[in-house]
């Protein structure tokens, strides 16, 4: 790889540091056994074995709130818990997660978000949500026969029942959330149906994320362009401005030429780093390995984790590795390539490193862009 700085990477390199840490206090740890998890039994198998059991230790946790506090310049403080499934910590880890926060609170804003299969939720959990003001995303891939399909619980069990009851306490509550759908094989052409759904749910913010991996539920690239093309459809009639679907926005931020609000569609990316249950640090939630394990934060700050040598070239390689075919895109401006997790396709060239996705991002793009473009000028 031809090492290739912009200007733009000088003055990223020089200012004060802005950076999220996704954390994963139970590491992969899961009451659920979806096929098309990319966590579990993924990547390099001494770590997947040092991911032993249990819970994120008071002292690293404390140290982690610490050091994100100290570390990061940005405005908001977004602590972001995830997992495996984070609500296995138990409902007292994150009582103490508060008092650490407060402890070093420094005057910022500080936000809470939680991605959650949703099949633990109770009143308990309700309450304490709504009582700190956590966003919680609730992981459900449409109706019952798409969700159970793929999202099933240990020895096969159906989840989705559980999950639409957690939803449903979440909303009576008036818990903030939004709903984070996995398109895989089985949501091919079903995206109307899907999006009504979310919407007779209850949910206003919906995220539509493809499983693009070359498996057999694996979404195609033109499965998934088309899906969000019949998505877009049903929107643009009566929803803009009370529906939010998190590619329009982004796409929309994209053409109006707004800083990118989603690291897939950025020129570069290394800004969100994640932080495991033992405290070691990885470039990146899609690529916990070996290759990409920064340290731990018991022996660096996080800081000097996330502006080492190593993460600075993971985080410009994303852009620095796109084939000629990317770069003669009229579309580059958009997704930048996407997200290196799915680059692994050969251009027409063959050349390396183009996405999976490429042909649905094409699709869509040409499908919305002079709605699009028509919104950015109102804008």
């Amino acid at each position: 790889m031809k090492e290739i700085l912009h200007f733009q990477d000088a003055i990223k390199i020089g200012v004060p540091v802005r950076f999220s840490a996704m954390i994963k206090p139970v590491g992969s740890q899961c009451n659920l056994d979806c096929k098309y998890c990319y966590y579990l039994g993924k990547g390099d198998e001494s770590i997947v074995k040092n991911q032993v059991k249990g819970v994120m230790s008071r002292d690293l946790l404390e140290r982690f709130i610490r050091q994100y506090i100290e570390g990061t310049s940005s405005e908001e403080i977004a602590f972001i818990w995830h997992g495996g499934e984070p609500l296995l910590a138990g409902l007292n880890f994150y009582k103490l997660a508060m008092e650490l926060q407060a402890k070093y609170d420094d005057g910022r804003p500080i936000t809470n978000s939680i991605q959650t299969n949703g099949t633990l939720l109770n009143p308990e959990w309700s309450r304490f949500f709504k009582e700190n003001k956590f966003l919680v995303g609730i992981s459900m891939d449409g109706p019952k026969y798409i969700h159970d399909y793929n999202r099933t619980g240990r020895g096969g069990v159906l989840s989705f029942d559980r999950v639409f009851k957690g939803l449903e306490l979440l909303k009576n509550d008036g818990v903030e959330f939004n709903t984070l759908s996995v398109i895989s094989k089985i949501s091919e052409k079903k995206g109307a149906e899907i999006y009504n759904f979310f919407k007779d749910a209850g949910s206003h913010f919906m995220q539509f994320l493809p499983a693009a991996e070359d498996a057999p539920w694996g979404v195609s690239g033109e499965g998934y362009g088309r899906f969000m093309i019949d998505i877009f459809k049903e929107w643009m009639v009566e929803d803009v401005g009370r529906y939010f679907v998190q590619l329009f926005d982004v796409a929309l931020g994209q053409w109006y030429g707004a800083p990118p609000a989603l690291c897939s569609f950025a020129q570069t990316c290394g800004d969100s780093v994640v932080v495991e249950m033992n405290g070691d640090v990885f470039s990146c939630d899609h690529f916990v390995t070996q290759e990409h394990f920064l340290g731990n934060i018991s022996n660096k700050h996080l800081k000097d984790l996330v502006t080492s040598e190593k993460q600075r070239k993971f985080g410009f390689s994303k852009r620095n590795t796109l084939p000629q075919e990317c770069l003669e895109c009229k579309y580059l401006f958009a997704c930048r390539g996407g997200c290196p997790k799915y680059r692994y396709k050969t251009s027409s060239n063959g050349e390396k490193n183009l996405s999976a996705l490429c042909e649905g991002y094409k699709l869509f793009f040409d499908f919305a862009d002079p709605y699009l473009e028509y919104m950015a000028k109102r804008l």
